[in-house]
C-alpha cells in the first residue's frame, strides 16, 4: 500500500462499551474515526449520519441532544455502542486503511449483557470481523449500511435496513 502522506500511521484504540444491564441492541461501529477520535465521543463526525439514522429506534431526534443526553436516550431504549476493533494502526479515518487489528471481546461482553438479543453492525468492516467474534453464540446479527459519509448511497438507501433495529428491541 502506498500513502500518500508522509504522516505516521498511529495507533488509534476505541472508545469503552456504552451499555448497562438493559441492553437489548448493541450497535457496533469498526473504529472510531479522526473527528470522534479528537472529541472523544462516538459518530463526532458532522457528516457522520448515525445520529440520524438511530433516532427512529429510539423514538427521538437525537441530534437535537447533547453527547451525554445521546447517550443517555440510546440506553433508555436498550441501544449499546461498541466498537469491534480495540486498536489499530490507521492513517485517516476509513476502514480499508486498518492495519493490524486487535478486536475488542465482543462475546465477552455480549455474554454479560443478560437482556441482549441483537447485535448490529453498522457497515461491512465491523460486520465482516464483529460476526465472526459472536459465532455461535444466541444473537440474532443484522448488517447495517454504513453510516459513515464515505458510504455515499445517502441517508434515505440506508434508512430502511436501519429502521429494522426497531423490531430489534
Amino acid at each position: 500500500m502506498t500513502l500518500t502522506s508522509d504522516a505516521p500511521i498511529t495507533i488509534k484504540h476505541s472508545f469503552p462499551p456504552v451499555v448497562d444491564t438493559d441492553t437489548r441492541l448493541l450497535v457496533c461501529g469498526s473504529l472510531p474515526g479522526e473527528a470522534s477520535l479528537a472529541a472523544g465521543r462516538y459518530y463526532a463526525h458532522p457528516q457522520n449520519q448515525f445520529w440520524r439514522l438511530i433516532s427512529p429506534a429510539t423514538g427521538r431526534d437525537l441530534t437535537t441532544l447533547d453527547y451525554p443526553a445521546r447517550l443517555a436516550a440510546l440506553l433508555a431504549a436498550g441501544i449499546g455502542l461498541w466498537d469491534v476493533v480495540a486498536s489499530a494502526r490507521r492513517h485517516g479515518s476509513t476502514d480499508a486503511a486498518i492495519r493490524d487489528p486487535a478486536a475488542n471481546d465482543l462475546a465477552a461482553l455480549a455474554r454479560r449483557l443478560p437482556r441482549l438479543r441483537t447485535v448490529a453492525f453498522n457497515g461491512g468492516t465491523a460486520h465482516r470481523h464483529g460476526a465472526k467474534l459472536l459465532a455461535g453464540l444466541p444473537f440474532a446479527i443484522v448488517a447495517l449500511p454504513s453510516s459513515s459519509p464515505l458510504h455515499t448511497i445517502g441517508l434515505a438507501a440506508k434508512q430502511p435496513a436501519w429502521a429494522t433495529l426497531r423490531d430489534a428491541l
